[in-house]
């Protein structure tokens, strides 16, 4: 049955208050008369703001309650590579470690593969109290299909009450299939999360608007609460050397039905420096350096410290770095030991990306520059003096 806003036109002044509440774009004034147009999602934004109470919401069935919480816990989706476990696993199990105190559940972390029993210590090591671990041929290598098909009977199995992934190419390519068979809801690219204690909810947060807002989404009717986070965003538990905790193996059966993909091999990029996921150092240039040629400064300054080389989007988008290096929203987020930003403003969109690092080093002209609420250190000044001068200094004292 459609719904739609409830008008009551003898109440209506005509004041326009709800045209201009309205997000949508969807009401406006015909002379003394306010029209709805299609496309109204009744979020209620000009209901609370009609003093004459002339707009109303219709009444709506009463949703289903909430089902019993789960016994399964805090989940989180280990991935692995050749063997190999993704730093952003570690990085979700201290944050499933933090989250399970606060309702009292156990840790968990799913590793699906191959011949890969040899990462069960480290996913202890790194907070986790369970280990569901399915190997299968199948699992090798991986394809969307069967890791959806083995996570999802896996969660119906067991019923976790929340399931965390990295928002990964692998990520991002199964987990919202996962999600939609068992009819719960996802929230992609969190880079905060917390727990209502009283409604043992999970606040998911996210930039949205382009980064202009952060939205914390909540899943209120449903399980298990599932969402996925920005590598780099957590940080890891201090390392430790427990390996308790118990190893559940689970057989993995894919039917007969083969999947409509396949793998083919895996083709290593060529990098002559050091990736930005994993580097300590990062130095990040904006708009402030000018023109492409001075990331060459960068470059330098960078191969002296042992680091990487980051952008803002502004410098990609002007052709001065290949998109690879760009940090933030759209790009990569980084929680390096050390982030120097030089001739960066500090947009919204920028400092998700990197405002989790260990410590900023922030150099701008503009002395009121966002980057300096968020920097350690910040250097007011032209960028282009400053750089050559830290260059010139560090050679300095190393000769």
């Amino acid at each position: 049955m459609n719904m739609s806003l409830i008008l009551d036109s003898e109440k209506c002044t005509a004041c326009g208050a709800c045209v201009d509440s309205c997000p949508f774009g969807v009401l406006s004034l015909e002379g003394e008369n306010l029209v709805i147009g299609e496309g109204c999602t009744l979020c209620g934004a000009c209901v609370e703001v009609c003093e004459a109470g002339a707009l109303a919401l219709p009444e709506t069935e009463a949703p289903s309650p909430r089902p019993g919480v789960p016994p399964g816990g805090v989940w989180v989706f280990a991935e692995q590579r050749h063997g190999v476990l993704a730093q952003v696993t570690r990085e979700l199990l201290g944050e499933a470690t933090r989250l399970a105190k606060e309702i009292d559940a156990p840790v968990a972390a799913v590793l699906l593969g191959d011949r890969v029993e040899h990462l069960v210590p480290e996913l202890q090591a790194a907070g986790a109290q369970r280990v569901y671990l399915a190997e299968h041929p199948l699992l090798a290598e991986f394809l969307e299909e069967p890791y959806a098909a083995a996570l999802t009977e896996l969660a119906r199995r067991f019923e976790p009450e929340i399931i965390l992934a990295g928002a990964t190419y692998a990520g991002r390519a199964f987990i919202p299939q996962v999600a939609a068979s068992l009819k719960t809801g996802l929230t992609a690219d969190c880079t905060a999360f917390a727990i209502d204690p009283e409604k043992r909810l999970l606040l998911q947060t996210r930039p949205a608007f382009g980064g202009n807002i952060m939205a914390t989404i909540i899943t209120p009717r449903t399980y298990p609460q599932m969402a996925t986070a920005r590598p780099g965003t957590f940080k890891p538990l201090a390392a430790g050397d427990s390996r308790d905790g118990q190893v559940i193996r689970v057989e993995f059966n894919p039917g007969e039905t083969s999947p409509r993909s396949r793998f083919l091999g895996t083709v290593a990029e060529i990098k002559e420096r050091v990736p930005l996921a994993g580097a300590e150092v990062i130095v990040a240039g904006g708009r402030g350096l000018k023109e492409a040629k001075n990331f060459n400064l960068l470059e330098e300054l960078a191969d002296l410290l042992g680091g990487a080389v980051g952008a803002t989007r502004a410098a990609v988008d002007a052709g001065w770095i290949s998109y690879p290096q760009q940090i933030g929203q759209t790009g990569k987020t980084v929680s390096p030991k050390l982030y120097i930003a030089c001739g960066i403003s500090g947009a919204a969109q920028h400092l998700v990306g990197m405002q989790s690092s260990d410590f900023i080093v922030a150099i701008n002209k503009d002395p009121a520059a966002p980057i300096f609420q968020v920097a350690d250190v910040g250097l007011v000044g032209d960028v282009l003096e400053i750089v050559p001068a830290l260059i010139q200094e560090i050679k300095k004292s190393r000769s």
